[in-house]
């Protein structure tokens, strides 16, 4: 069923009643989770909230755009710097996240012109190959730039990043409200959620907007593009610049979340799979971005409890639950793409653009 047409489909009271009904559920996940699964998985769903932040973003470079990015995490690590250095002793500056954070966001979406304004002319694997080595160099970067001046500490990272505070309320802390106890993870819950709603809505709305569809029409055809009056070069340095703020925002919030962080945070494998939960959950479909970070953060973890079913029929551990978590992990991903190569919720542009090939390939081999 087309879910415009089902929301067209309710009156203005059903669909109310609908959002008060979500919300009711996303206010109540954290102390379900945390009473039936135990707190470690509201943790998970706090990095799940981060993913769909950074994952929205490279969703605009690479979905809506067509941009191939695998330097992506480079921005996230740009954000996180930015906060931690700002909110630590390692200057001695503790700001108030209320500044740092849209100052990560702004120092993010300029490393974002950076990174996209010698890349204009390039395109796939050229663009690709581009990106993940500025990706690495901004990892290199980091983790050197502890001498001859101290600045980022190295590859020690940087310790006691304050967390985020509201007035007189650190989230590092619990507290006890109504005889509900609010722990740290639940408080970042709600902070994490309300960005990444945020991230939702702004996606939306660019995607029907006009800076969205130039977007597509780049991803498509950037020639006719070009021929129909598109300034390619300030729409594809947008896109870079916007997907790089949401990672800046996600990095800042990391840094604060963690209260430590560390060169080897930001690896190239991050990059992979940032990239993974856009293509796998359906590029240039909002939802389906969701629902891909969701799968790709929880699904690893999950798969941690395949030592414990091991114990429990056989009696003993075979095969090392790590090693058996990331083959079962990398087997899911190829059975996704051969049966699902769109992805799990793809936009209908895309579904279409599957469909046609699927008949033309039919085509061919009947007239063969």
């Amino acid at each position: 069923m087309n879910p415009v047409a089902t929301r067209r489909a309710l009156s203005p009271r059903q669909r109310w009643l609908a959002y008060l009904v979500i919300a009711a559920l996303l206010l109540a996940l954290p102390f379900a989770v945390d009473a039936l699964l135990g707190r470690a998985w509201v943790r998970i769903i706090d990095v799940a909230l981060l993913f769909i932040l950074l994952a929205l973003g490279l969703n605009i470079v690479v979905g809506y755009a067509g941009l191939l990015d695998l330097g992506y995490i480079a921005f996230f690590a740009v954000g996180a710097y930015s906060y931690a250095l700002l909110a630590s002793p390692q200057f001695g500056i503790h700001g108030s996240f209320l500044l740092l954070l849209p100052l990560g966001a702004l120092v993010a979406g300029v490393f974002g012109i950076v990174l996209g304004a010698p890349t204009l002319r390039l395109r796939g694997d050229y663009l690709a190959i581009v990106t993940l080595g500025f990706g690495e160099i901004i990892r290199i970067f980091l983790n050197n730039l502890n001498r001859p001046v101290n600045i980022t500490n190295g590859p020690q990272g940087i310790t006691l990043i304050d967390p985020l505070q509201f007035g007189g309320i650190a989230l590092n802390q619990s507290y006890s409200v109504g005889g509900l106890t609010i722990a740290p993870v639940h408080g970042y819950y709600f902070v994490f959620l309300a960005c990444a709603l945020l991230a939702i809505i702004i996606s939306l709305r660019l995607e029907d907007s006009r800076i969205g569809r130039a977007w597509v029409a780049i991803r498509e055809d950037e020639v006719a593009a070009s021929a129909m009056g598109i300034n390619t070069r300030n729409i594809k340095l947008l896109a870079f610049a916007m997907g790089a703020t949401f990672g800046g925002i996600s990095g800042g919030l990391f840094a604060s979340f963690q209260g430590f962080i560390s060169p080897e945070s930001f690896t190239l494998l991050d990059s992979i799979m940032v990239l993974c939960m856009v293509v796998l959950g359906g590029m240039g479909n909002v939802g389906g971005v969701v629902l891909g970070a969701i799968l790709l953060t929880a699904l690893p973890e999950a798969l941690r409890y395949v030592g414990q079913l091991q114990q429990a029929w056989f009696g003993a551990v075979y095969i090392d639950p790590s090693d058996l978590r990331m083959l079962l992990f990398g087997l899911a991903l190829v059975l996704m793409m051969l049966f699902r190569p769109a992805g799990l919720w793809p936009s209908s542009t895309r579904r279409r653009e599957f469909a046609i090939e699927d008949e033309a390939g039919d085509e061919e081999r009947a007239n063969a």
